[in-house]
């Protein structure tokens, strides 16, 4: 049975992913970021078809954890797929350049960039292990692509993790593919929380007229790990076309 470790597991596109995975027979290791979220992540793992999934708790922002994490899968068996899907965002205009200081900036680039290149470094031995060699796929965003997102130091994240995607694959190949999702809004509750008319301006720019669901997400992140064993270095795009309307 392949494993497959997924950060940022408890919200809705990490527990979509999970999912999408465990009804593949995948074993789930459901990644949370603080001790208070482990409930979340025990409830997700009893809903899974399967019963060999298992939580870890890992801030990917800290080498501690992020030791200690992978330690944790080596001893449950090893590692086949990565998916660097933890983040964190607030909403900031762009042109509020005071409003975006900069302890948030570097934990913007804290978590989505170095995040996930530790997550990576860490998992490059069980990886490598694999027979048939394993996968990495990072979450980026249609922000790296149009500079439209919930601030200007997410887009500019989000855009150098897409740059790290193509650099990982280039050099772990031809053991290791790296890919990047890039998904538009997703309609998961932190999106339905925000201001309804803003919500509603943002779908009439998306040329399919609706938001992206969590499920399209893991299909897609799914088709990357077991369907695709040619592409590496590739930014997927799932975002309703979202880019031709800008």
């Amino acid at each position: 049975m392949k494993t497959v470790l997924i950060t940022g597991a408890t919200g809705g596109i990490g527990g979509a992913m999970a999912h999408a995975f465990a009804g593949a027979d995948y074993r789930v290791a459901a990644a949370y970021h603080r001790g208070e979220n482990r409930a979340d992540a025990d409830a997700l793992l009893q809903k899974l078809p399967g019963d060999s999934h298992y939580a870890v708790q890992l801030a990917v922002d800290e080498s501690d954890s992020v030791r200690d994490a992978f330690a944790r899968v080596t001893e449950q068996g090893g590692l086949d797929v990565l998916i660097n899907n933890a983040g964190i965002t607030r909403f900031v205009p762009h042109a509020d350049l005071d409003a975006l200081d900069d302890a948030f900036i570097d934990a913007i680039f804290r978590v989505h960039v170095r995040g996930a290149l530790a997550c990576a470094r860490a998992a490059l031995p069980l990886l490598r292990a694999n027979d048939n060699g394993g996968a990495i796929i990072n979450m980026t965003s249609v922000a790296a692509q149009i500079a439209v997102g919930s601030n200007i130091a997410y887009c500019a994240a989000k855009a150098a993790l897409n740059t790290v995607t193509m650099a990982l694959a280039r050099a772990l190949a031809p053991d290791i593919r790296v890919n990047a999702l890039a998904p538009g809004l997703v309609d998961t509750d932190f999106i339905r929380g925000l201001d309804a008319d803003w919500r509603a301006a943002q779908i009439a720019k998306t040329p399919l007229g609706r938001l992206t669901t969590p499920a399209e997400i893991a299909s897609a992140a799914l088709l990357l790990a077991d369907k695709m064993p040619a592409c590496t270095g590739m930014v997927l795009a799932v975002d309703g076309g979202r880019p031709l309307a800008v």
